[in-house]
């Protein structure tokens, strides 16, 4: 699928909407992968975008992300790339990615096409359309296995067990999309897999107008997952020190 050429050919200077898409390790995946998010947002109206393509790398790793990712952002005024030896992990890469989005509003997701890019579109719209200054997926259907399942329900239980008052079912989800002016206030220093749940702390915290949109969750197919119980008691130990944190704070206050 090819990426649909841009009317006019030079990309405006601003841009409605910025998707960070995580390549780490997707490979030649990643060309269809931003293919289908351009043609889901053209189909919604949505021309006037930038897609960040994240390819970092681990200094020795086989990796052919990023000449991918070089060259296709070399190829279309759109697309803007992160190609660095990484200083970390998923964290790392979308808070990089994040600081190269130039939209009014920005989008991440991951970019091995476990993501429907018509949920992305779905998403951005529910944004603009219900006075949100972020949504996020909650995934109803999933292909990817029971231990990610499991995985998913624990955390999600004790996320809501440490930090209540939050309207959403799947903290670990994307896409997530926000505006320029929610992202901007949000204090994000996550370098792992705990980010996305920072996020959503940091929007508590700021008391953000939340939205959700339910979306699927596809089979991953070429590589194994990231995530495994190890991963779990990672997120279940940074869920505490957070808690234990943000405890502090108030005391202090």
């Amino acid at each position: 699928m090819a990426i649909p050429d841009p009317e006019p050919r030079s990309r405006p200077s601003r841009p409605e909407l910025s998707v960070v898409v995580l390549c780490y390790r997707a490979g030649e995946q990643a060309r269809p992968v931003a293919a289908a998010i351009a043609a889901a947002l053209v189909d919604h109206g949505i021309a006037n975008y930038q897609l960040v393509l994240v390819g970092n790398y681990l200094d020795g790793e086989r990796d052919v992300t990023p000449e991918v990712v070089r060259d296709l952002a070399a190829h279309d005024p759109r697309i803007v790339c992160s190609a660095a030896a990484k200083r970390g992990m998923m964290g790392w890469d979308m808070r990089s990615g994040l600081a190269l989005g130039e939209g009014d509003c920005l989008a991440v997701t991951d970019g091995d096409g476990q993501v429907r890019a018509e949920d992305l579109a779905r998403a951005y719209r529910a944004l603009q359309g219900g006075g949100y200054d972020l949504v996020q997926a909650a995934r109803v259907r999933r292909g990817d296995g029971l231990l990610r399942k499991l995985i998913s329900l624990v955390f999600n239980a004790m996320f809501q067990l440490l930090f209540p008052g939050l309207p959403v079912r799947d903290v670990n989800a994307k896409p997530k999309v926000m505006t320029r002016a929610a992202y901007e206030r949000l204090e994000l220093e996550a370098d792992g897999w705990f980010i996305d749940a920072e996020i959503m702390i940091e929007a508590r915290r700021l008391g953000l107008r939340i939205g959700e949109v339910e979306t699927e969750f596809l089979a991953l197919t070429g590589r194994r997952s990231f995530i495994d119980l190890r991963t779990l008691l990672g997120f279940l130990g940074n869920l505490a020190r957070y808690r234990l944190r943000e405890l502090g704070c108030r005391r202090r206050g």
